[in-house]
This record gives C-alpha cells, sequence and structure tokens, in this order.
C-alpha cells in the first residue's frame, strides 16, 4: 500500500487524531460498523460506559482489520457514529491510541438519534493493503 498524508493551511487544520486526507492505493478493505458487543459472549460491553464501549468497538475492529491482513496502520478513513457529542472526548481519547495524529486516517464523526441495540458508539473504516 501506498499512503500519503495531505495537509494544507489553506482548510482547517485537525483538532484530534485525524488527518484532512490521504492519498492511497492498493487493495481496499471496507469494513463495516462495529458496535461494543463482545464476540464471545454476544452481549453489549460497558452499558452506559463510552471508554469500555469505545474499546470494545476498536477491539471488534482489530479482529476485523486482521482477518484481513491488515492493521490500524492501513486503515485510510474512519466514520464514528454517537449517541451523544458530550462523549466525543472521551472516545477520542481511546481513538487515539490506535491513530498517532501524524499519520491517522481521515475521519468523520457525527451524532446519531440512535444506534443499534442503543449502544453509545459505532465505527466503520476503509482500509488499503
Amino acid at each position: 500500500m501506498t499512503h500519503q498524508v495531505i495537509r494544507t493551511d489553506n482548510a482547517p487544520a485537525p483538532v484530534g487524531p485525524y488527518n484532512q486526507a490521504i492519498v492511497a492505493s492498493g487493495k481496499m478493505i471496507f469494513v463495516a460498523g462495529q458496535i461494543p458487543l463482545n464476540p464471545q459472549s454476544m452481549t453489549i460491553t460497558g452499558d452506559g460506559d463510552i471508554t469500555k464501549q469505545t474499546e470494545q468497538v476498536m477491539a471488534n475492529l482489530e479482529a476485523i482489520l486482521i482477518a484481513a491482513g491488515a492493521t490500524f496502520n492501513n486503515v485510510v478513513k474512519t466514520g464514528v457514529f454517537l449517541k451523544d457529542m458530550n462523549d466525543f472526548a472521551a472516545m477520542n481519547t481511546v481513538y487515539a491510541k490506535y491513530f498517532p495524529e501524524d499519520s491517522a486516517p481521515a475521519r468523520a464523526c457525527v451524532e446519531v438519534s440512535r444506534l443499534p441495540k442503543d449502544v453509545l458508539v459505532e465505527i466503520e473504516c476503509i482500509a488499503v493493503i
């Protein structure tokens, strides 16, 4: 995979662990939105706890990426869906553990009225290998 971070002073600078754009070439992997569902028990992890829920979501994403022959380093775009934008800082703290700011993927983050199983967070991603 070739992966190039795009930054310009002519657009707003990122305010978190993401970049304005990524140029990538290679085989693309589209990972479906993941919620904090524990794959062994098939129960929701961290009821009401955005930090625990985000950690489980990231673990689920990582497992899928590995199964596809990729890692978080291959992720070029994420979409984050929050039930409450007030949870942004806590989610972002966990998210930043997986994506260093200098090489983080492009990202969109939106508040939604409801998520599957009434969880607090769902994250999807696109990776290129």
